[in-house]
């Protein structure tokens, strides 16, 4: 369903359809794709993700599903009807979620979407994973939820950056690694701190790249678009 070659990924981190709308306006879809989260989904629904495909834009339908296998069967054969891009799912949810997730892309036929586990939320740390009664160290255990994914057949993961070295020299150039915390090196840091360059990223292993900021509050969104594509 790939649709440009672009691997950037233009996070709609607004709180309402108008807005996001209005951002979209001021791109095209051989630009970018664009990641679609929970709040705007929530406030917006189906009907923007059918109105961004409408206009040719790939859309990462980013809802991160997380809950018994069948209701996530059904929820990730419910995005493919969407005809997302790519949709993802908590690596969490063990093995048998994981493997219905897989089914409910498959049951789309031909033109279903790309499907990928996040491992651990870059929020967490080591220390929270002993809260929640986890021994392994942080990169251990992105490590095993991350072949867990590959093994049930995803197409790739959601890791930070510094992760995705890690990652290629234990899986190889088979999975996709789609990282957020990208930041060119003209724009501000804002509130990120594990943050790399867009070529930097690609560098250690990053297949597509989460920006949103240094795109959205841009004044001139297309031209900072394409800036990056260019630093490329």
């Amino acid at each position: 369903m790939r649709k440009n070659e672009s691997r950037v990924i233009v996070a709609l981190d607004y709180s309402g359809q108008k807005q996001a709308l209005e951002f979209v306006a001021k791109i095209s879809p051989e630009q970018c794709k664009l990641k679609i989260g929970k709040e705007l989904f929530t406030r917006a629904g189906p009907q923007l993700v059918e109105k961004l495909v409408s206009q040719g834009f790939d859309v990462f339908l980013d809802l991160k599903f997380h809950d018994i296998p069948n209701t996530v069967k059904k929820a990730v054969y419910a995005a493919a009807q969407l005809e997302v891009w790519m949709v993802n799912v908590h690596a969490m949810g063990g093995q048998s979620m994981l493997n219905a997730a897989r089914e409910g892309v498959d049951m789309a036929g031909n033109r279903h979407p790309l499907l990928i586990a996040v491992s651990v939320l870059t929020s967490l740390k080591s220390s929270d994973l002993v809260q929640l009664g986890i021994s392994d160290d942080l990169p251990d255990f992105v490590k095993r939820l991350a072949g867990m994914a590959i093994n049930e057949g995803l197409d790739g993961l959601v890791c930070s950056a510094q992760e995705a070295s890690l990652l290629r020299e234990t899986f190889g150039k088979a999975p996709l690694l789609v990282t957020p915390g990208i930041r060119p090196d003209w724009a501000a840091t804002d509130d990120q701190h594990r943050i790399m360059t867009p070529k930097q990223a690609l560098q250690n292993g990053s297949s597509y790249l989460v920006i949103g900021r240094p795109i959205t509050q841009h004044e001139n969104p297309a031209e900072a678009l394409e800036m990056i594509n260019q630093s490329l």
